[in-house]
């Protein structure tokens, strides 16, 4: 029986520690109280034995709370022994140690492991509508970054495997840079206005911080972890693919390239049970889910998982295709650099961006859409799509108010003459640098190729220069017939580098694109590091040719790639605009489709061409034209305003490809977006000028 005992509280003290030691500690004072009061009432005078003994109890319990008690116990008694002093001196110094102390240390242990067990997420989290972010990777702080300009109060729970206090401090070192930054560009704007109004405009246009970001460090396919972050009643769920870059060295990281190559186990893990909790009868309704997703064998599943598991009502499951949206992104840019800037703020939360509203399929899109332009003049109409959740019309706006501000209808009798046989200018383009990306980058080549090839001649003319490693793992270009040479060179063969560089310039006509590449799976300490040493090697070519006067540095344009966030102000600083941040992009674009899912089909289609020798041009994108190409024999328009631009270049266009205009950019890197009242923006375009403009061709 004893044994038994014995055998069942070792069980219970492994168990429920915690519980145990307050067991203890309970009895052990109880145990204290009862042996003190008896001990008092043994020396105590008749006067207070004859009280009996709880009132020797609560004599005890009171000096045990506050030693300064002795005295008042003492002249209660009256008249008390030397022993009862010595004992009552002894209970107040025994009961610091097993009451006082006991009872502080375990509330204070107690309170120490809420806060642990609060930040390693083993305490549940009531929260509903809230965006959960699951893995973290270099694109994370800046999806949590977007959601700050989202113009509404915003709860963000990260479940990761890393530490908590590394994730907090990237998201306070990226929020406080954002928040300084538009700080610092509100202070400018604010200097057109003095006293009062300044103070007005800043308080009104300041950047408010209504994020509430919740770490939590564990498994992202535990299902006890994503109960304790509420997932079934999210709004949104981002599964990003887990950044390897920061865990590995420079051996390990080539391995794991390898592996990751063949596809990403852990993502499918994952997906699968965050598929079946949000699709379960008690989850929220509409939740968004959306996953990255880097090879085709992840693809594969991720698309069978969306068949076997997605239920419309409950949850819908949209794959990003990580590599294939940056490689068309990058593509796009090294042919029409201007992009860069009018994507940035498009694909952003912060002025003109992409809208829409549920709109019937019209017999005459053209017809509608003109109408719309004239009673519309702060938003600019797009397209209407058909999507998997039903039929859309989508338009550029400075908010989804101004999508359905009506104004008067007023006939614009401006006229232009629009160039129908309009095509780009040849683009030589040079790759310095790899990333896992490459083969999608080159497709994106290809797909424009195939569009807009000029019959015997090439649109395109592409130099590599990389690597003998990387080369080997692309066949060193070949099944790319555009891609006219190849160079194998180091990072540190400077002279080879700058040298295949100025013969790319030099054996082309037309304007030069310098598309420099960062290793996206290189040791953490190297990142960007390749990438900025083959900018350096860039720029020197640059200072050489400006001393020559004839060299025209619009010319040549220089694109670069970086991965982390907090190198751009040194990229920035060293005269290249078109900087690149990946990683950013996709961000933008997750922020964004987590709030408006038929942005993702829309994307999907300004980012791809159409198929080679279509005989129909489907497929729209947003094109950088040349002014003085894309009116008829060069005639540059008269000032004019956005809106009287916008209607009479639709009006003039053919109607198989209707051109609408979205701004123009300015030799510098000027751009100008045709958000807010049109009829108040005026335009004085220039023979230097690109319309940015969104067509079929």
């Amino acid at each position: 029986m004893f044994r038994k005992l014995k055998e069942r509280a070792s069980i219970f003290v492994v168990k429920n520690p915690s519980l145990a030691i307050l067991l203890s500690i309970l009895i052990l004072n109880l145990a204290l109280f009862a042996g003190a009061a008896a001990v008092i009432s043994w020396l105590a005078p008749k006067s207070l034995a004859n009280s009996g003994f709880w009132v020797s109890v609560y004599y005890t319990i009171t000096m045990i709370l506050d030693a300064g008690c002795i005295d008042n116990v003492i002249a209660d008694i009256g008249e008390a022994s030397v022993g009862l002093i010595i004992v009552c001196i002894a209970i107040v110094i025994v009961g610091m140690i097993t009451f006082t102390g006991a009872v502080v240390g375990y509330v204070t242990n107690y309170i120490s492991s809420f806060i642990e067990n609060s930040q390693s997420g083993n305490r549940a989290l009531k929260v509903s509508g809230h965006t959960v972010i699951l893995n973290w990777n270099s694109r994370a702080s800046e999806i949590i970054n977007d959601l700050m300009y989202t113009g509404k109060r915003e709860t963000v729970v990260v479940l990761a495997s890393q530490k908590t206090d590394e994730i907090e401090h990237e998201v306070g070192e990226r929020l406080s840079a954002s928040l300084r930054k538009d700080q610092l560009s509100l202070k400018k704007e604010c200097e057109q206005f003095s006293g009062l109004k300044r103070a007005v405009y800043y308080w009104k246009h300041r950047t408010k911080n209504r994020l509430t970001v919740v770490i939590r460090e564990g498994e992202t396919f535990s299902t006890k972890q994503l109960n304790d972050i509420s997932i079934s009643q999210a709004s949104n769920v981002i599964l990003l693919t887990k950044d390897e870059q920061n865990e590995l060295c420079r051996f390990g990281s080539i391995e794991r390239r390898e592996e990751l190559a063949k596809g990403n186990a852990n993502t499918i893990k994952t997906l699968v049970q965050v598929a079946e909790m949000t699709s379960s009868e008690d989850s929220a309704d509409h939740q968004t889910i959306i996953v990255e997703v880097e090879d085709n064998w992840t693809a594969a599943l991720v698309d069978r998982i969306v068949a076997h598991k997605e239920k419309l009502a409950k949850c819908h499951i949209i794959p990003v295709y990580v590599n294939r949206v940056l490689g068309q992104i990058l593509s796009q840019f090294s042919i029409m650099p201007e992009l860069n800037t009018v994507y940035s703020e498009l694909f952003s939360n912060r002025g003109a961006e992409f809208f829409f509203k549920p709109q019937t399929m019209e017999d005459n899109v053209n017809r509608a859409t003109e109408e719309y332009m004239l009673t519309h003049r702060h938003a600019i109409p797009l397209t209407v799509m058909e999507t998997a959740s039903g039929s859309y019309a989508f338009s550029v706006a400075n908010s989804e108010a101004d999508c359905d501000r009506v104004c008067e209808s007023s006939p614009l009798s401006r006229t232009f003459q629009v160039n129908a046989a309009y095509h780009l200018m040849p683009r030589n383009v040079v790759i310095i640098g790899h990333n896992s990306k490459c083969a999608d980058i080159m497709n994106g080549f290809s797909a424009f190729r195939g569009e807009h090839n000029l019959e015997g001649s090439e649109i395109i003319n592409i130099t590599v220069i990389d690597d003998e490693k990387s080369l080997e793992r692309l066949n060193y270009y070949r099944d790319y017939p555009y891609v006219t040479k190849t160079v194998t060179a180091d990072v540190y063969d400077a002279a080879l580098i700058r040298s295949a560089i100025e013969e790319a310039i030099d054996s082309h006509q037309g304007d030069t694109s310098l598309l420099i590449l960062s290793d996206d799976y290189t040791a953490s300490e190297d990142v960007d590091s390749a990438a900025l040493t083959h900018l350096i090697y860039v720029q020197d070519i640059i200072f050489d040719r400006q001393k020559n006067p004839d060299f025209d540095r619009e010319s040549i344009d220089v694109i670069v790639e970086i991965l982390n966030p907090k190198n751009y102000d040194v990229v920035h600083n060293y005269s290249v605009d078109n900087v690149v941040i990946s990683n950013r992009y996709i961000s933008k674009m997750v922020t964004q489709i987590g709030r408006k899912q038929a942005l993702f089909e829309f994307y999907s289609d300004i980012l791809t061409y159409d198929e080679e020798n279509a005989d129909t041009y489907e497929s729209k994108e947003l094109y950088v034209k040349e002014v003085s190409q894309f009116f008829c024999e060069g005639e540059i328009p008269s000032r004019c305003t956005a809106r009287e631009l916008i209607l009479g270049v639709f009006r003039a266009s053919p109607e198989d490809n209707k051109a609408i205009v979205l701004g123009y950019t300015s030799p510098g890197g000027k751009m100008v977006l045709f958000s807010g009242d049109q009829d108040n923006i005026e335009v004085a375009l220039t023979a230097a000028d690109k319309l940015i403009v969104f067509s079929n061709h």
